[in-house]
């Protein structure tokens, strides 16, 4: 191959490379892989000209970017959360955008299908549920299903079995994505279900003020485990350049990281549960700032922060 014809078909690739330095170790790794390849050919070719030299700087930034973002220990720890998790976020935007539309859609699916059909929240909910909820209602305390139970063993079952619906609309994604996007469509609907229930019994905003002191975090961390196991279906969906097989292990990664790395907001959220949503007498400028900081958090941490991590990795 003559030399401008490698340069016009590598050029806009390389001042991809040399432009942005990403945080994600696999996508650095991966970098230095193919420059490496595209090194090697420069050298074996045109072993004098420009385009090794070019190349062989662009090959030494990406491995003193490596090697710069190795950590160790705690502090590997702490910048998962840091750079690696936010990072991904970005990088796969676009899946955690389409978890949290689908979401939307079905939760208006649930309000919807319970104002026009009487029997729709008692297939959701179950009869126990509702009948016990009535009973709350007529007794003063509609929001007693919170207390029936002591902090900490409704902390470890709520806790676990979040853990466990979580890891399942992840792992579910290796169904070509409709996994996910069934569990995703039953919680939604479920959730729109639930909330129709209470405003149409004049609890509306009652149910808003004390229920989503902990949904506020769980439901994110819903969207965003549906989000990760879109992920994993995207990489046998659509694996572009790589094969298959390797777009999935990459995806697997990907989407596993950011499966995990959700793990402490669901705790919190089981925290906010079991611990915090029972005190339905708080006042409400504490249940508004609860509400208010746990969203402020996520819109941060998932959209904004790893937005300006982004725009700081680019050179001007």
């Amino acid at each position: 191959m003559r030399e401008a014809l490698f340069v016009k078909q590598n050029s806009e690739k390389w001042k991809s490379y040399e432009q942005m330095q990403s945080l994600n170790p696999d996508e650095l790794a991966d970098r230095f892989v193919d420059i490496t390849n595209d090194l090697a050919y420069s050298k074996t070719f045109y072993p004098k000209s420009k385009t090794t030299a070019y190349l062989n700087g662009i090959a030494s930034l990406l491995h003193q970017s490596i090697y710069k973002n190795k950590k160790e220990g705690a502090a590997k720890f702490a910048d998962f959360w840091k750079s690696e998790l936010p990072v991904l976020f970005y990088t796969y935007r676009k899946q955690l955008l389409y978890a949290f539309l689908f979401f939307v859609l079905s939760a208006l699916i649930g309000i919807l299908s319970a104002k026009y059909d009487d029997s729709f929240v008692r297939l959701i909910l179950g009869d126990n549920y509702v009948n016990m909820t009535n009973e709350n209602i007529a007794k003063g305390d509609p929001f007693g299903v919170y207390k029936g139970q002591s902090e900490l063993p409704m902390f470890l079952m709520i806790a676990f079995n979040n853990l466990y619906v979580s890891l399942l609309m992840f792992v579910s994604g290796v169904f070509v994505s409709i996994g996910p996007v069934f569990f995703i469509l039953r919680n939604g609907i479920m959730l729109g279900s639930f909330e129709y229930y209470f405003f149409s019994k004049g609890l509306g905003l009652e149910s808003v003020l004390v229920i989503w002191i902990h949904g506020t975090l769980e439901i994110s961390a819903i969207i965003i485990a549906g989000g990760a196991g879109l992920v994993l279906g995207h990489g046998l969906l659509f694996p572009r350049t790589y094969t298959r097989a390797q777009a999935f292990i990459k995806s697997a990664k990907d989407g596993s990281k950011i499966a995990l790395g959700i793990l402490p907001i669901i705790v919190v959220a089981a925290i906010f549960e079991s611990f915090v949503t029972r005190h339905t007498e708080m006042p409400l400028w504490l249940s508004i700032s609860i509400l208010s900081c746990s969203l402020a958090f996520m819109l941060w941490y998932v959209v904004l922060y790893p937005q300006q991590i982004i725009k700081r990795t680019q050179t001007p």
